[in-house]
């Protein structure tokens, strides 16, 4: 990857592909950088363009050139340390992405969540923090709540709308006798989550289905996998009338069909309750972001 990005051939790796522009704004100064001096001088640059998170945005990028996760987690030596030319360019190249107010989960290509490295790529739904709270609500609930065991010694739970597949993988993770059916309608979403999955060796545990479940009568396609105890979802919400406030990060890179709930923010969710019930057993129950 490196490679492709330092002779201009651009990001072909997983299911997209972009490639960079022959402009490069903003060079730093000739001499070499220390990681300190660049996350400075970029977070100058960001905060001049408006961008959202300067400081975060470079620490992250520079972090992400050096081999590290956060520029905290970097060996101190490394902060003071010049960067070689090849390095300062794989910076000038991911930073000209984030003035363009790229996500820094899709410049980076990965992302942590619930302490798992899932791999990001547009326009699949970047989780948000909410999104590890429904996590970690499951998981009290199952964990703390004795009614959801499943046939196998642990539960089968369903996700409507599974985009990366950071709430299943997680569930899967932290729960080694569950079981999940992952669904979602967008073909990119099904690509990554089962990206994900193989890199975590969860696939043997998960079934990744393409599924609309707006459409009538779609609730019959997956009655051959249930019934199920769980049934969670992160639906869109936001209202059709506020979509275009939102940040360029999330209109110009995220799916719209993973944030638009329609005019009252309730279209998905809707769905959502009326499948529920045919695909929950008795004792089952659902779960989910509003």
């Amino acid at each position: 990857m490196l490679r492709a990005l330092l002779s201009g051939l651009g990001w072909r790796g997983g299911i997209w592909g972009c490639t960079f522009s022959s402009r490069q704004p903003h060079l730093p100064p000739a001499r070499l950088l220390s990681a300190t001096e660049l996350v400075s001088h970029w977070t100058v640059v960001f905060e001049k363009r408006g961008i959202p998170e300067a400081r975060e945005s470079s620490e992250y990028i520079v972090a992400h050139v050096l081999g590290a996760k956060t520029f905290q987690s970097l060996r101190p030596g490394l902060w003071t340390q010049p960067l070689t030319p090849w390095q300062l360019q794989y910076v000038q190249e991911l930073s000209s992405y984030r003035l363009q107010r790229m996500p820094v989960q899709y410049i980076l290509g990965e992302w942590d969540f619930q302490g798992l490295s899932l791999k990001m790529a547009p326009p699949v739904f970047i989780p948000r923090p909410e999104t590890e709270e429904l996590v970690e609500w499951v998981l009290e609930e199952v964990t703390q709540g004795p009614r959801v065991v499943g046939a196998q010694g642990g539960p089968l739970i369903l996700e409507v709308g599974c985009g990366s597949g950071a709430i299943s993988l997680s569930l899967l993770s932290k729960l080694p006798q569950s079981r999940v059916i992952a669904v979602d309608k967008g073909e990119a979403a099904i690509c990554l989550a089962r990206e994900n999955a193989q890199r975590l060796r969860l696939q043997d545990r998960i079934q990744i289905i393409p599924f609309d479940v707006t459409l009538d009568g779609s609730w019959a396609h997956l009655l051959p996998w249930g019934p199920v105890d769980l049934v969670v979802s992160n639906p869109p919400y936001v209202f059709h009338r506020d979509m275009e406030k939102l940040a360029p990060e999330i209109l110009s890179y995220e799916d719209p069909l993973a944030l638009d709930g329609g005019e009252e923010g309730m279209d998905i969710i809707t769905h959502i309750l009326a499948l529920a019930p045919r695909l929950l057993k008795d004792s089952g129950y659902g779960w989910g972001v509003s």
